[in-house]
């Protein structure tokens, strides 16, 4: 069973650094692509960042502008969002989410399991 945990979500002040991390359990890590995305209270959910199964390659938001970095550790089967210069819009519910896409190449669309969310919340 494809099981994901977040962690690492809270309060920080505007400006402040969090590191989110996403645990994976009941699949072969390598052979997945990672995604994070986040969703405010009133908005739809949108793509965070996202790391290839194959090359690891990245994507990430234009609104992270440089700001977040993804990482991931297949040893221990953890990916890490890395969020740095945080802003009160970045507030929101985090999730990780997992799946091996069909297209290499489209890696960041579509996600079959997902996390059960990290709240994180910067104060202004």
């Amino acid at each position: 069973e494809v099981q994901l945990v977040e962690s690492g979500g809270g309060l920080v002040q505007a400006g402040g650094s969090l590191t989110l991390s996403c645990a994976g359990s009941g699949f072969f890590f390598d052979d997945y692509a990672i995604g994070w995305f986040r969703q405010a209270p009133g908005k739809e959910r949108e793509a965070v960042s996202c790391i290839s199964n194959d090359d690891h390659s990245k994507y990430y938001g234009d609104f992270v502008k440089g700001r977040f970095t993804i990482s991931s550790d297949s040893v221990q089967n953890t990916v890490y969002l890395h969020m740095t210069n945080l802003k009160p819009e970045d507030t929101a519910v985090y999730y990780c989410a997992a799946d091996r896409p069909a297209d290499a190449a489209d890696y960041c669309s579509d996600f079959f399991y997902w996390g059960q969310g990290t709240q994180v919340t910067v104060a202004s």
